[in-house]
């Protein structure tokens, strides 16, 4: 059983954004890490790497026992103790909503918001016991600005931004902090971003994973309300408000039609659902 000091659960910690934030929690002294995803051996690989007591659950969120499994996992190795909950498995996959209809919108729903809040609401419980403790949702951008073939993705993120923003001010009293990290185009192991780095015009527009885990741990145990990777990808949101027919325009065509076109165009294309 742990005696960290504090016990980390990271969700899509087998590639991409998950491993990366699993290697930045490590480097806290007195942390304890709990990496979930379904590919058991990519887990075992990463958890013999790091610097601190790692434990590994290889389950597919989806699945209705999923969370009591997670949750049981926590109570026989960490002693029920959660001081930090990172929500970041997810994907995506593009095509119109005439092509891919409501089937598509509820495989998104299912992963990238269903699995979320399931996965809170058994852990919930531990986190309060914990507190101070936190919770980061890791979304997207296209949480606040959506494009042509990742309506879909961008319905799941939207649906996770508004609850995370609810759940925020329902958890303050109880001390559990909610933190949302909203990424761009992320560089990773299923989303290469090939195309867009080969390019001079949208090579800035690309982050890497460890940027991000910088950014998960400002929003959990640094307290922030959310932070966008890159960072001024804000700036879109912001005009997405202000601007919403010049923002419609710019993303139904040029450079950012093309990206729509040529690329999955958000971080969670990688596997980190896997």
């Amino acid at each position: 059983m742990s005696t960290a000091n504090r016990v980390a659960l990271v969700t899509g910690a087998s590639t991409g954004i998950g491993k990366a934030t699993a290697i930045r929690l490590a480097r806290e002294p007195g942390t304890a890490l709990v990496l979930v995803a379904r590919r058991e051996e990519l887990l075992r690989e990463l958890a013999g790497s790091l610097p601190c007591r790692a434990t590994c659950l290889a389950v597919d969120l989806t699945t209705e026992a999923a969370p009591e499994k997670v949750r049981a996992h926590l109570e026989a190795e960490h002693g029920g103790r959660l001081d930090l909950l990172v929500n970041n498995a997810g994907a995506a996959w593009r095509g119109s909503f005439a092509e891919s209809g409501h089937a598509n919108v509820a495989r998104h729903m299912s992963l990238n918001f269903d699995a979320v809040v399931r996965l809170t609401e058994a852990l919930l419980p531990l986190l309060r016991a914990s507190a101070p403790s936190a919770i980061v949702n890791v979304a997207s951008t296209a949480g606040r600005v959506a494009r042509a073939r990742t309506g879909a993705y961008s319905a799941s993120k939207f649906a996770l931004v508004g609850w995370t923003d609810a759940l925020y001010a329902e958890e303050l009293p109880h001390r559990v902090h909610v933190g949302m990290v909203l990424p761009g185009f992320i560089a990773t192991e299923g989303f290469p971003a090939t195309e867009l780095k080969a390019k001079a015009l949208t090579r800035w527009l690309v982050s890497d994973p460890a940027t991000v885990a910088e950014a998960i741990y400002a929003a959990g145990p640094g307290g922030k309300a959310e932070r966008y990777v890159p960072r001024f990808y804000a700036l879109a949101a912001i005009a997405r408000i202000l601007a919403p027919g010049l923002i419609r325009r710019v993303l139904s065509g040029g450079a950012a039609g093309d990206l729509t076109t040529s690329t999955a165009g958000d971080k969670d294309a990688d596997s980190s659902t896997a």
